[in-house]
C-alpha cells in the first residue's frame, strides 16, 4: 500500500500536477482503498490548520509585503554601498550582502531576489558587469532568506515536526550558518571581480561618514528582524506575536518614517498577502492529511528500521539525507517538502540516530533552501534571470561554483553541529 502511495505521488508530481492537487488526489485514493470516509480529508485539513504557530505565516507575509513596498530595499542598497562600495566588484558584494539583509527582513528568498534585482540590474548594465553572473549572485543572496531569521520555513517546520522543536532555537540555529554562507559567497564574488577586468574596479574611497549616515537611514528597516528575533529569544513574544509586531513596525516605518507607503497601497497589499497566505495554507492543510496517512501506516518506523539495518552510522545517515533533500529541493516547493518529509525523517534522525532536533532541522532548511537556487525548480534563480531578461541556460554557466560552495558549507554544518547549536545553547 505504501509503495502504491509513493508511486502515485511521484507520477502526479512529474506529470506537472500542482502540488496541492497531487497531494489531495493521492490522499483521496488512499482513503478510498482503506475504506475511510472522504469527509476525513476536511476533518484532517482543519485539524492540521488549527495551530497557533501557523498564525505567524500571514503576519510574516504581510510584514514582508510592507517592507518591500515601504522603501526598505533602496536603503539597504545604500547601506551596503557605503560598507563595501569601495571594494573591487562592489556591486557584486552588495548584491549578496543586500540579498541576505533584505531576505532576513522579508523571510522570503524569492521576494528578496525580485525586489533587489529591479534595483541593482540597471546599475550593473551601466557599469558593464556580467549580467548573467550578477543574476546568479542575486539568487545566491536571496536563498539565504529561509536560513537567516526570521524564516517562514522554520515556522512551518516547527509546526509540522512530530518532535518538539522551538521556533526560537531554529532562528538562533540559522544565524551563524547564514552569515558564514553569505561571507563565503562574497569572497567568491570578490575573486571573480578581481580576475574579470577593469569594469569591476572601484575608485570610490571608504567613508565612515557615509557608513554612519546610511546606517541611520536603514536602521528603521533593520528594526523588524531585531524585534522579531529579539522578542522570541528573550521570551517577550511567541513567534506569532513577534510576527504581528513586525507588521506594526512595517506600517510605522513605511507610512510615517520613510513615507513611501501610502494608505491607498494597503488594500492591494492585504489582497496580495491573502493570496500568498491562502496558497501556503491550502498546501499546509492538504499536507497534514498526507502526513496523517503516512503516520498511521507507520512509515517513519518502517523507514527508520530500514535505515538502521542499512547502516547504524550517523555519518552515513546524514550523508544520505543530504543527498536526498538536495534532490527533492530541485523538484519540490519548500513548504510542501517540509510538510511531507519532516513527519517521516525527523523521528528517524532523533530517535534512531540520536541527532539533535535543532541541528537536524536547520540542516533540512539549508538543503531545501539550496533547492530554490537549482533548476528545475530554482525559484530564486528563475526570478533573477527573468528580471535580468536572461534565460536559465544563459546563467547556468556561472551556477556550479556557487552551488559547490553552498553544498560544501552544508557538509561542514552537517558534521560540525556546534556551528548550528552554539547560539541556541547560549541563549538557553
Amino acid at each position: 500500500m505504501l509503495a502504491l502511495i509513493f508511486i502515485l505521488f511521484v507520477v502526479a508530481i512529474f506529470s506537472g500536477t500542482p502540488i496541492v492537487f497531487a497531494i489531495g488526489t493521492v490522499s483521496a485514493a488512499f482513503l478510498y482503498l482503506m475504506d475511510v470516509p472522504m469527509n476525513t480529508i476536511a476533518i484532517r485539513m482543519m485539524a492540521g490548520l488549527d495551530s497557533f504557530p501557523l498564525m505567524a505565516i500571514p503576519f510574516f507575509v504581510l510584514a514582508g509585503q510592507l517592507m518591500d513596498r515601504g522603501g526598505i530595499a533602496r536603503r539597504i542598497i545604500d547601506w551596503t554601498s557605503a560598507v563595501v562600495g569601495w571594494v573591487t566588484g562592489s556591486l557584486l558584494l552588495m548584491t549578496v550582502l543586500a540579498g541576505a539583509g533584505f531576505a532576513a527582513i522579508t523571510g522570503s528568498g524569492s521576494a528578496s531576489t525580485a525586489a533587489l534585482s529591479s534595483i541593482i540590474l540597471p546599475e550593473i548594465r551601466k557599469r558593464g558587469y556580467d549580467v548573467d553572473f550578477t543574476a546568479v549572485m542575486l539568487a545566491a543572496g536571496g536563498l539565504l532568506g529561509p536560513i537567516i531569521p526570521p524564516s517562514l520555513f522554520m515556522v512551518v517546520l516547527a509546526t509540522c515536526s512530530p518532535i518538539t522543536v522551538s521556533v526560537k532555537d531554529l532562528f538562533m540555529g540559522g544565524v551563524i550558518p547564514g552569515i558564514l554562507m553569505c561571507i563565503a559567497m562574497m569572497i567568491y564574488a570578490y575573486r571573480f571581480a578581481k580576475t574579470h577586468g577593469s569594469a569591476y574596479r572601484e575608485d570610490k574611497p571608504f567613508s565612515w561618514k557615509d557608513v554612519i549616515k546610511s546606517t541611520i537611514n536603514a536602521l528603521p528597516g533593520f528594526l523588524m528582524p531585531v524585534i522579531v528575533v529579539g522578542g522570541i529569544v528573550t521570551g517577550a513574544f511567541t513567534a506569532t506575536e513577534s510576527a504581528a509586531m513586525a507588521v506594526f513596525v512595517g506600517l510605522v516605518v513605511g507610512l510615517f518614517i520613510y513615507r513611501e507607503l501610502k494608505w491607498s497601497d494597503i488594500p492591494k497589499i492585504l489582497v496580495d498577502t491573502g493570496a500568498i497566505t491562502a496558497g501556503i495554507m491550502v498546501i499546509c492543510g492538504m499536507a497534514s492529511v498526507f502526513s496523517w496517512l503516512i503516520s498511521i501506516n507507520n512509515l517513519p518506523e518502517l523507514v527508520g528500521n530500514f535505515m538502521t539495518n542499512f547502516s547504524s552510522s550517523k555519518i552515513v545517515f546524514l550523508l544520505v539525507v543530504n543527498i536526498f533533500l538536495l534532490i527533492v529541493g530541485c523538484f519540490m516547493e519548500t513548504v510542501s517538502a517540509l510538510l511531507i518529509l519532516i513527519p517521516v525523517i525527523m523521528p528517524i534522525a532523533v530517535n534512531s540516530y540520536g541527532i539533535d532536533p535543532v541541528h537536524f532541522a536547520v540542516i533540512v532548511v539549508i538543503n531545501l533552501a539550496i533547492g530554490t537556487f537549482t533548476p528545475p525548480y530554482g525559484i530564486c534563480l528563475y526570478v533573477a534571470a527573468a528580471i535580468a531578461g536572461r534565460t536559465i541556460k544563459q546563467v547556468m554557466k556561472y551556477l556550479w561554483v556557487p552551488i559547490a560552495i553552498y553544498v560544501g558549507a552544508l557538509l561542514v554544518f552537517t558534521y560540525v553541529p556546534q556551528i548550528v547549536l552554539f547560539l541556541p545553547n547560549m541563549v538557553k
